[in-house]
């Protein structure tokens, strides 16, 4: 049996060989003819309408010519995601379908989306499809270049008998199928029935994604497909509901639009250039090769993205319109404090390793040495365990006679959560991560604890800012090591020491300084990827204060600042004396690792 593929398949060949529309025209009738003849072919469309794009739609591509329209590698992607979803959505082993789509300018998503339901109308019965675009003039481009010339370019045989083709909307009366499009607005799609919503350019949205989603009310079915796609438009809703991992995010770098990539019009242009991005200073020197050496993307790639970048009045648009990955294209609405760039290819990069190697996840498990009093921490009962939803992430291991520092931010405002950072000390290396969503310090003061005895009984300084319970429940655990704080006592006219880290307008400047030196000279040193998203939204806010973005999150970035910070308090020497090593089997270990215990050469 002849399958769709086949069809697709034969009619790329055509395509390839002749570039004639009109032949391709009489090749689409001709599978018209065999559709209506074969059910089970109908059967496979039914279940797969991308295929019925690419054997029969055509599309005005970017140089105004129709072409069959042959999915880009961005679209077979997204569609890949889309179907695998909806079979576990069938299965039960998903709850929604839900699919949040950002990318660069110009990739195709509207087309395919628009395409796709529009051939779920003409298929299906009782489908309805919607799209919510960002203006009037946009919702009108979309009805006629991606819907209506497609849909009259059809051959005759397997349209649909229609009661509307006008008003954007296509109706078909027969099926009972239908599609539409509206600018977003509160009141659109009251007393609707929709199988598939789409928002075209949600970023931009004047009444917001909130504001439409209640005028949406119950319209949706339970089985709804729903894709929101969108260029970034700084932080927005778009952004906070990307930030929620309640839909299903989806982001396409602009190198995976295969034309996307340009030929130098002479050796000497091309000369230039590759001299330029060898040995050139400058952002955009940096970022070529860095798209690359880590991207690895072709010498064609990377100029057609200079030649974008060339073409800005403001450069950094470049960032959002054609975006290396989704915290670049979320431009900070505030000056960012930290150097973004630098951040967000460490982030790019970190990606990248822990897809192949995952950093270890779990937490300190222990025991009382009386559990109704939980008198003390028994030591030797203190064990790590593996697990995928710990609030521990571990780096790199503890190491024999090294010394190590932890820095802890509690709970301040209600805002944000209990964060502790390990950093060792001879090397600055970090080497986990603490992070825990509480009501109560306790549980975060014991595996403070815990992991400050783990890691050589490291120096451990907690900020006393909103909360002394931490502090005062380690000295009543007898925690061997705390950071001590130099303190006037203005009635004994003495300098005492106190234990814990406070943050004021003295200390807040200094240790903020330090860490942007840090990241700026040492990104290296950096391997948590909550850290580095916390420092692109650490802004500079009206008043010139650095602070977190408002709906925004510090404390990891506060923990290893106190890290940091509290050093020059701890030994920066590595002990001569033997000590045992304590076993905990750390997976990116092996026998080639050096001394400092394999970390990996980042």
């Amino acid at each position: 049996m002849i399958t769709c593929r086949d069809i697709i398949n034969r009619r790329r060949e055509l395509w390839e060989q002749s570039h004639d529309i009109e032949q391709d025209k009489a090749y689409r009738e001709s599978v018209a003819v065999y559709l209506i003849e074969h059910p089970e072919v109908r059967a496979e469309v039914r279940d797969h309408p991308e295929h019925l794009i690419e054997m029969l739609f055509v599309i005005v591509d970017k140089d105004k010519r129709t072409s069959p329209f042959f999915m880009n590698d961005a679209q077979c992607m997204f569609c890949d995601k889309l179907n695998k979803a909806i079979e576990e959505f069938k299965a039960g082993r998903r709850l929604h379908l839900k699919f949040l789509v950002l990318k660069g300018r110009q990739q195709g998503f509207t087309s395919f989306i628009t395409a796709y339901q529009l051939a779920c109308t003409i298929t299906r019965k009782n489908f309805e499809g919607f799209t919510a675009a960002d203006e009037d003039g946009n919702s009108s481009a979309i009805f006629e270049n991606k819907a209506k010339y497609p849909y009259n370019a059809l051959p005759d045989a397997i349209k649909p008998t229609e009661k509307f083709n006008n008003r954007k909307q296509l109706l078909f009366d027969k099926l009972h199928s239908s599609w539409e499009i509206k600018t977003a607005s509160r009141n659109m799609g009251r007393s609707r029935t929709i199988n598939f919503f789409h928002g075209s350019e949600v970023a931009f949205w004047r009444d917001g994604i909130s504001g439409v989603q209640a005028g949406l009310g119950e319209a949706l079915t339970k089985d709804a497909i729903q894709i929101y796609e969108s260029t970034a438009n700084g932080y927005n809703e778009y952004k906070d509901l990307w930030d929620s991992e309640t839909w299903e995010n989806c982001f396409f770098a602009w190198w995976l639009t295969r034309e996307y990539r340009m030929s130098f019009e002479s050796p000497e242009r091309e000369k230039w250039f590759r001299d330029q991005v060898v040995g050139a200073a400058g952002w955009i020197w940096e970022r070529c090769r860095w798209l690359l050496d880590t991207i690895e993307l072709e010498w064609s790639q990377v100029y057609w993205y200079y030649v974008k970048y060339d073409g800005y009045i403001n450069k950094d648009m470049i960032k959002q319109e054609y975006p290396c990955s989704p915290h670049e294209a979320f431009l900070a609405s505030g000056l960012c404090v930290f150097n973004q760039e630098i951040i967000v290819m460490r982030i790019e990069y970190l990606k990248r390793v822990y897809a192949q190697q995952p950093p270890r996840r779990g937490y300190f498990r222990f025991k009382w040495n009386d559990p109704d009093t939980q008198d003390k921490i028994l030591d030797d009962s203190i064990e790590w365990v593996d697990a995928k939803d710990g609030f521990i992430t571990l780096y790199q291991d503890v190491q024999p006679r090294y010394p190590y520092v932890i820095g802890g931010d509690t709970k301040g405002e209600g805002k944000d959560k209990y964060a502790g950072t390990v950093i060792n000390n001879v090397t600055g290396k970090r080497c986990a991560t603490l992070h825990m969503e509480l009501s109560n310090s306790k549980p975060f003061t014991w595996q403070m604890y815990c992991m400050g005895r783990y890691f050589n009984d490291a120096l451990i300084g907690i900020e006393i800012n909103f909360n002394t319970a931490p502090i005062e429940e380690l000295a009543r655990l007898k925690y061997p090591k705390q950071y001590m704080r130099q303190r006037y006592d203005s009635m004994t006219k003495q300098v005492q020491a106190k234990q814990g880290w406070k943050t004021d307008g003295n200390t807040r400047p200094l240790i903020i300084d330090k860490e942007i030196s840090l990241i700026e000279d040492n990104i290296d040193l950096f391997v948590d990827i909550t850290f580095l998203q916390e420092c692109l939204t650490f802004v500079y806010d009206e008043n010139g204060r650095p602070d977190a973005e408002n709906g925004k999150h510090d404390d990891v970035l506060i923990s290893d600042m106190i890290a940091n910070e509290i050093r020059s308090q701890q030994s920066f020497i590595v002990r001569d004396d033997p000590v045992e090593a304590k076993p905990l089997p750390f997976p990116f270990q092996s026998s080639d690792d050096d001394d400092e215990g394999g970390f990996l050469t980042w």
